[in-house]
């Protein structure tokens, strides 16, 4: 019997209004690419646009913690570990808090 696709979720982010609107599409088009490479399927997309990775107090990082934690999703896609936190300790309670896979390109 098959196993079913992993149920993924993508989180994207950039800090500033400096940088362009388009960096989330952008980051959602690559994860979106590895997730169909992959045979997975995309369950939800989450993003913060001009905040900072070093602050915890996102919106669309805390829907993706709450999710995570209430099993909506197996693997969480990101284009990169500094789109989930700027600090290292901070990703380090992402995967406590989530006790699942973590995949960034």
């Amino acid at each position: 019997m098959p196993t079913p696709p992993l149920r993924a979720a993508i989180y994207a982010r950039y800090s500033t209004d400096m940088q362009s609107h388009a960096s989330i599409e952008d980051q959602l088009r690559i994860c979106h690419g590895l997730i169909s490479d992959r045979g997975w399927i995309t369950v939800q997309n989450y993003s913060d646009a001009a905040i900072s990775g070093t602050s915890l107090q996102r919106p669309g990082y805390q829907s993706l913690i709450e999710d995570a934690q209430n099993g909506h999703f197996d693997v969480v896609v990101a284009e990169g570990l500094d789109r989930i936190s700027r600090d290292q300790e901070h990703t380090s309670g992402f995967y406590k808090k989530c006790s699942i896979l973590a995949f960034a390109l």
